[in-house]
């Protein structure tokens, strides 16, 4: 009985990881590519090693792109559904409507969910929000790139986003890192 229940629980444990990994290749793969623009932090995780954090144009919703009848999140942690749609250079995608319920995208956007950091910000009109792709991990003593950063992320169609590449001045991280002096 104990051999059954041991091979069940691996079994289990097994699956869910599987399950994980082909979730998130597979957003990779069919998922929509948007670029982002980003702003570095360069942090350090004591067990996973050197990251860049990456804070998006996207992350602080205005108020006007809420609809009228829109009550800002009381608490932090609430479902925000963003719809993105690339900007007049079509180089970069930006923020074209946003709510707390679920709604469908135009054909030219794209629904990304994110959760809200906090509570409504008065005194800047917005609502800052995480869409958990704030962190890229690099090698160590890779993580303080310098110059613009720019990240390409593929969205699910449920609105869920995973980090493809970022890039520092146009070129893949790894490549520039290489190259500086």
């Amino acid at each position: 009985m104990k051999n059954k229940l041991f091979i069940l629980v691996l079994a289990l444990q097994t699956a869910w990881v599987l399950g994980t990994v082909f979730q998130q290749e597979r957003r990779l793969r069919v998922g929509a590519v948007v670029l982002l623009e980003t702003q570095p932090v360069d942090p350090r995780d004591l067990l996973r090693g050197d990251f860049v954090r990456l804070n998006y144009a996207i992350s602080d919703i205005p108020e006007k792109c809420f609809p009228a009848s829109w009550t800002p999140p009381r608490r932090s942690g609430a479902t925000i559904f963003v719809a993105l749609a690339p900007d007049i250079t079509n180089q970069f995608w930006e923020i074209s409507r946003a709510s707390t319920d679920h709604f469908v995208p135009a054909s030219s956007e794209v629904l990304l969910q994110g959760k809200s950091e906090g509570t409504w910000n008065n005194s800047s009109s917005s609502l800052r929000v995480r869409y958990g792709i704030e962190k890229y991990y690099v090698a160590e003593g890779a993580g303080n790139p310098t110059g613009k950063l720019t990240a390409q992320v593929a969205i699910d169609s449920a609105g869920r986003a995973t980090l493809k590449e970022v890039f520092v001045d146009g070129k893949p991280h790894a490549q520039a890192v290489q190259m500086a002096p």
